[in-house]
């Protein structure tokens, strides 16, 4: 029996699958192995999803599931598109209605489905996307748009927007990167979707490299539209990625520059503190900032909007801790990332905890605290590490005991720093301040420093001003190790815009490694790290000789993956 969802085309034996994993042929019907099945359900704000040019700062209700079509490497969304099967368990079933009212109960504009790919849940959607027609909703999906042509003909019929998510522009790219047959399905959509007036937006990564792929793929668009929204997603490395594909905000913003040669919106994603994430005409302006991975936030809208279908919504939705868009994907990194420390690499276990703290929204609002809530400590890390234990049934003395060792010794240490000296935490650019209560601020402030306070926060940070970085004038500045910038970029950039502040005076800049401040369970050598760099006459950490606990042990990776493996 065929399945004719999408282009694999997979001829699925009575009783098996397709290369999905998510359709399943059963009495010579293709159905869903997972019917009206969810892992999350959320509101965000559309930038999140992201849609920057569709119904501007309204909110949305945000669902996602397991599984997709493509083997994309260095996916986002890996945890649960490479472990579908870990993640089955945890998912809960919800009908149409049942969405559809809870949409209605949030004051929602909408409904869009993302985070995996909406293929694996055809049927399912379908059903929905009539349903929320019916209900006067919006509805619309995150896709590779791996769509056979009748399959999208069916679904377009209720579609209101779409993210189209490309890999490149070419075959070879689409074999090379996602393991698809060819990409000239993709193309041929978007000429579908273009002509029966559906709006969409579109993604692409950046890739090192792949520079020519995305110049090709705007030269296409231009053929349709000047003012088609393009998205470039600055390539993070998670999964089994090499950290060598990863390019620099700044050679992405290059890129951009170019881009916008064929395109009149071309915007820069996972680069905190671009200016590229605004729109900027004559007579209109959207402001917008990072908000945590392929998201945005807007900060201010001036003028009449140009090119914008709908109406901009004057009110921000401030999402609640990980809920909402890809923070969730590395929350749930983080989690199987502990569970490695603590021994837990296998399936079924590592499926009962996320079972578990998915159907608990307490602990993940209890965990989003540690990382960024004003009431919360380090010490708050370790009741994290002990639940996670608990609900494994394993034993967290060793990992806790030698995370409260150097704690102890940090405390006993800092009683000899005289006078503190003002330290500044970034990620990616020089203006991107991450929150005052963020964790790598945590960091930085038990170890004796002063930390920056913001009147505004956001997810994981907001911009700041040149004259507001100038006036705050730290003596010492750290750059996250997660989504970073080189120390000599920054020096840069402070020299292009006379920010002469006293740690570039001093040469105070330090670039955290990988998983050192945010993230891993690896956040205490960052602490040692720190401490070492702010008062090395007070801290001497032979931080190699303290990693002797981890040795031999892969509990990251060497990229931007927040767990190492599940067995």
């Amino acid at each position: 029996m065929k399945c004719n969802i999408c282009e694999f085309r997979c001829d699925i034996q009575e009783s098996g699958c397709g290369i999905c994993g998510m359709y399943e042929n059963k009495n010579g019907q293709i159905v869903e192995r997972f019917k009206n099945a969810y892992l999350f359900i959320n509101p965000i704000s559309i930038e999140t999803q992201p849609m920057l040019h569709f119904f501007p700062n309204h909110k949305f209700l945000q669902l996602g599931s397991i599984g997709c079509n493509f083997k994309c490497e260095g996916c986002v969304s890996n945890v649960f598109v490479k472990h579908a099967e870990v993640f089955k368990n945890a998912l809960k079933i919800l009908s149409a209605e049942e969405i559809i009212q809870k949409a209605l109960r949030e004051n929602s504009k909408g409904i869009v489905f993302g985070i995996n790919e909406p293929t694996m849940q055809y049927f399912s959607l379908l059903d929905l996307a009539k349903k929320a027609k019916e209900s006067k909703l919006l509805f619309g999906i995150s896709t590779n748009l791996y769509y056979t042509k009748g399959a999208l003909e069916e679904l377009m019929k209720y579609l209101d927007f779409v993210n189209v998510g490309l890999k490149g522009y070419t075959q070879t790219t689409y074999k090379k990167f996602c393991k698809a047959l060819d990409s000239k399905p993709v193309f041929r959509n978007i000429v579908y979707l273009f002509k029966n007036n559906v709006y969409f937006e579109v993604s692409i990564p950046h890739v090192k490299g792949n520079e020519i792929e995305l110049i090709n793929v705007a030269k296409f668009l231009s053929k349709l539209s000047h003012h088609i929204p393009m998205q470039v997603m600055r390539f993070v490395p998670f999964d089994n990625a090499s950290a060598e594909l990863e390019p620099s905000i700044s050679e992405s913003e290059e890129l951009v520059e170019k881009l916008k040669r064929y395109l009149d919106y071309v915007y820069l994603f996972n680069s905190p503190g671009t200016k590229y994430l605004n729109t900027t005409l004559d007579e209109f302006s959207i402001k917008r900032y990072f908000y945590g991975p392929m998201g945005a936030h807007i900060a201010s809208a001036t003028g009449k909007p140009t090119h914008i279908v709908g109406n901009i919504c004057k009110k921000n939705f401030e999402e609640d801790g990980f809920f909402g868009g890809y923070r969730l994907t590395r929350a749930i990194e983080m989690v199987v990332g502990i569970l490695n420390a603590l021994g837990v690499k296998d399936k079924k276990t590592i499926t009962f905890v996320i079972g578990t703290i998915l159907r608990d929204r307490d602990f993940l609002a209890f965990f989003h605290e540690t990382q960024d809530g004003e009431n919360t400590n380090l010490e708050n890390y370790f009741d994290v590490v002990n639940l996670l234990a608990k609900i494994s049934n394993t034993d967290s003395s060793k990992l806790v005991n030698f995370y409260s060792e150097v704690l102890e010794d940090v405390k006993q240490k800092r009683k000899n720093v005289d006078k503190k000296l003002k330290s500044y935490y970034v990620m990616g650019t020089p203006i991107f301040a991450l929150n005052t209560h963020r964790f790598e601020n945590k960091l930085a402030s038990f170890v004796g420093l002063e930390t920056i306070k913001l009147t505004k926060e956001g997810k994981p940070g907001v911009n700041i001003t040149h004259e507001e970085l100038i006036a705050y004038n730290p003596d010492i500045v750290f750059i996250s190790g997660f989504i970073s910038c080189k120390e000599e970029d920054f020096y840069a950039y402070c020299q292009t815009h006379n920010i002469n502040i006293n740690a570039i005076k001093t040469k105070k800049v330090f670039r955290l490694p990988f998983g050192w401040d945010f993230g891993t369970v690896e956040w205490i050598f960052g602490l040692m790290f720190i401490a070492n760099a702010a008062y090395p006459d007070i801290y001497s950490f032979d931080i190699e000789n303290k990693y002797y606990l981890f040795k031999n042990k892969s509990y990251t990776n060497t990229n931007k993956s927040f767990y190492a493996n599940i067995v």
